[in-house]
């Protein structure tokens, strides 16, 4: 196990910068998930951090020593891939031994780590297979299981679920969380997956064209958005995000039909300022019209069996997302009223950054 150290970390192809001089610090045992929208440049920084990239400035540090020029096989890293990249020709057990043997470790060290492994991952009983004779969330276990054994200072996981069918992910997912909980390793995995950053993560670092936006754990992030980036990518579905302007302290003005809401604060916002406000949909309740911030026309129910989710707009609105906990029942063209929980709301300025309204 590891700590880690990234120092104004740049990446540029030619002209293109790809990474914008990045800082983090990651602690020994974290589990960090790199989130964020395809080519925002996690997987560059997982790869960077690997010692697979280069650098075009700053300095990687592990354990306080610098590794930035130390080449990707002397960093006591280990890497597992969205790509299997298992031997075909191989056992499961030649497969996880074949870098210890290249280490020069002795055969019962071999042995002794490569069964240790797979029975934390449940790969006993098919250590004699090869890997045409797996399945798909088998082959990745084993993928992981290579890792495992080369005990290294810390773990790099490059979106190792995205090639497994939906029940896979969710299975293969938790045995992730819990082989960190056993192991306690030191580990950085990348996805663009929300759910597996939320569920996942001991900290979420959201990272957007090449920077950092937002680092906390996945309920900070959640709850508190550090602007219109990350409250609109974390969440699924994602945050309601209404534009519109102060009124005056404590009032904003949204929609066509100019309807004021109450919010706690509106921070350094002046009357007449342009900001956006936002509800998460389980935090917005329907009711009855007298008592509605904001009333809307429903396009769309789905019915997801323990929960429904409403989509309807409404004059000068975007579409508004509504969850219903159980079977709610509403028909298409159904007119509504909205009210929004208080204490949940969210408030951005023109720039597109929060302000602290709670």
């Amino acid at each position: 196990m590891a700590e880690l150290q990234l120092t104004d970390i740049k990446k540029s192809y030619g002209a293109t910068t790809i990474i914008h001089g990045i800082d983090l610090a990651i602690d020994d045992g974290e589990f960090v998930v790199f989130v964020g929208p395809s080519g925002c440049g996690k997987s560059t920084l997982l790869r960077i951090i690997a010692g697979l990239e280069t650098v075009s400035g700053g300095d990687i540090r592990i354990d306080g020593k610098s590794v930035t020029n130390v080449p990707a096989s002397d960093r006591g890293l280990a890497m597992v891939f969205q790509s299997y990249a298992l031997y075909p020709h191989m056992s499961v057990y030649k497969n996880m031994a074949f870098a210890l043997e290249n280490m020069g470790l002795g055969q019962p060290e071999i042995d002794q780590r490569v069964r240790r492994a797979a029975q934390m991952l449940r790969l006993t009983d098919y250590l004699d297979r090869k890997p045409k004779a797996l399945s798909g969330g088998q082959r990745q276990r084993v993928a992981i299981g290579r890792a495992i054994v080369r005990d290294p200072k810390i773990f790099l996981f490059d979106e190792p679920l995205s090639n497994l069918d939906a029940e896979l992910r969710v299975a293969t997912r938790k045995e992730l969380a819990a082989l960190h909980g056993e192991i306690g390793g030191t580990m950085i995995y990348v996805t663009h997956d929300q759910v597996e950053a939320m569920t996942l993560a001991d900290r979420i670092v959201v990272l957007h064209s090449g920077r950092i936006e937002q680092i906390g754990t996945p309920l900070e992030v959640y709850n508190h958005p550090a602007n219109l980036f990350v409250a609109g990518f974390i969440g699924s579905p994602r945050m309601n995000l209404l534009p519109g302007r102060v009124a005056a302290s404590g009032q904003v003005v949204i929609g066509a039909d100019a309807r004021t809401i109450s919010v706690p604060s509106t921070g350094h916002a002046s009357a007449g300022d342009s900001v956006t406000l936002g509800a998460r949909p389980e935090h917005i309740d329907v009711v009855d019209e007298t008592e509605a911030d904001l009333a809307i026309t429903i396009d769309l129910v789905e019915q997801l069996g323990g929960e429904t989710y409403l989509y309807g707009s409404g004059p000068g609105l975007p579409q508004i997302t509504v969850r219903q906990n159980g079977q709610a029942t509403y028909d298409r063209s159904h007119r509504i009223g909205l009210r929004l929980k208080r204490d949940a709301l969210h408030l951005f300025d023109a720039d597109g950054n929060a302000i602290r309204i709670r």
